[in-house]
């Protein structure tokens, strides 16, 4: 009986190869890579300086009146050139009321606008309509001005004023001169609106299909696939568009002066005139004939510089409590 062949077993061994690690050798850096680099570290740079000048230089103006009133410049209510008495609370005021209005109207007007454009237009006035949006945005605030002036005030006088003065609301009370704080805010809305939608409709278009299409495909209506699918993602992008539009209105001049109607008052009602931060210092500047005078409307300046700095830290703070939120949900 022939019997296999005893082959004997031999152990598979893993031989393992330690070989040595050695470090790629560094190739000589380039020297144009150098240039490049060092040019564009000065580029970032130069953005640093500016803005330290700029503070230095606001701060140093208004140095004078920072040591004549100190905190009470901020809280003081009275504007008296003639006095050497200067405070700077109904433009402080002014400002806030005529922007947060400003914003509180034109962010859901825009969000619709951009709702609209993005899922509900149809396409051959889909493009026509977001073009002339765009260059609605473009307009300089001093063409607003004057239709506002000529065209705008007249209006509120004889129509919109009116009918609001017949709620009794304490928010419109007073005499009815067409110029006012209302008035500034809807120009500013007017402004507003076309920046805010047009930030708001490129974050929709960036909202994936496949969001829109499950929440269709679960049964959803058009709304709720806007409301559950489309909304809750490009919303830290909404609320960048809304804070870029508030900057808009906070800082914007020539359009508020020309409607505001230019009063040192703290204003009462939504009806009164007033100023605002930017407003006095263009209206102002060129009569500021004191020393005392003039580092007083520098030092304004140096509050809108600081409260806009304020303004958009808290902006960045949102931002960034919206997208972690969104990345503890995902995650």
């Amino acid at each position: 009986m022939n019997t296999a062949p005893n082959i004997p077993m031999t152990k598979s061994v893993r031989v393992t190869s330690a070989a040595a690690t050695i470090p790629e050798p560094q190739m000589p850096r380039n020297i144009g890579d150098r240039i490049f680099k060092g040019f564009t570290f000065l580029f970032a740079g130069m953005v640093v300086v500016v803005a330290i000048f700029l503070v230095y230089e606001v701060y140093d103006g208004s140095k004078l009146s920072i040591a004549k009133f100190g905190f009470g410049f901020i809280t003081g209510k009275v504007w008296d050139p003639v006095a050497d008495e200067f405070g700077a609370f109904p433009f402080i005021y002014g400002t806030l009321l005529t922007s947060i209005l400003a914003l509180i109207i034109a962010v859901p007007i825009s969000m619709g606008i951009a709702i609209y454009l993005v899922e509900l237009a149809p396409n051959w006035i889909r493009f026509p309509l977001s073009l002339l949006i765009e260059l609605l945005a473009a307009i300089p605030s001093i063409v607003y001005g004057f239709w506002g002036m000529y065209q705008f005030v007249p209006f509120m006088r004889e129509y919109i004023e009116p009918i609001l003065g017949k709620t009794m609301l304490p928010i419109f009370s007073g005499p009815i001169f067409g110029m006012g704080i209302l008035t500034a805010s809807l120009i500013l809305v007017i402004m507003v609106v076309p920046i805010v939608t047009a930030v708001t409709r490129e974050v929709l278009l960036t909202v994936p299909d496949n969001n829109r299409e499950a929440a269709i495909g679960l049964g959803a209506t058009k709304w709720e696939m806007i409301r559950i699918a489309v909304l809750p993602y490009s919303k830290a992008g909404i609320l960048g568009a809304s804070i870029l539009g508030l900057g808009r209105a906070f800082g914007e001049t020539m359009a508020v002066t020309m409607v505001i109607g230019n009063s040192t008052r703290l204003p009462t009602s939504l009806f009164s005139t007033g100023y605002t931060m930017s407003s006095v210092i263009a209206n102002e500047f060129a009569e500021a004939t004191g020393d005392l005078y003039l580092s007083s409307l520098i030092e304004i300046g140096f509050i809108l510089l600081i409260v806009a700095l304020i303004v958009n830290a808290i902006a960045r703070f949102l931002v960034w409590a919206t997208f972690r939120g969104v990345k503890a949900r995902v995650a």
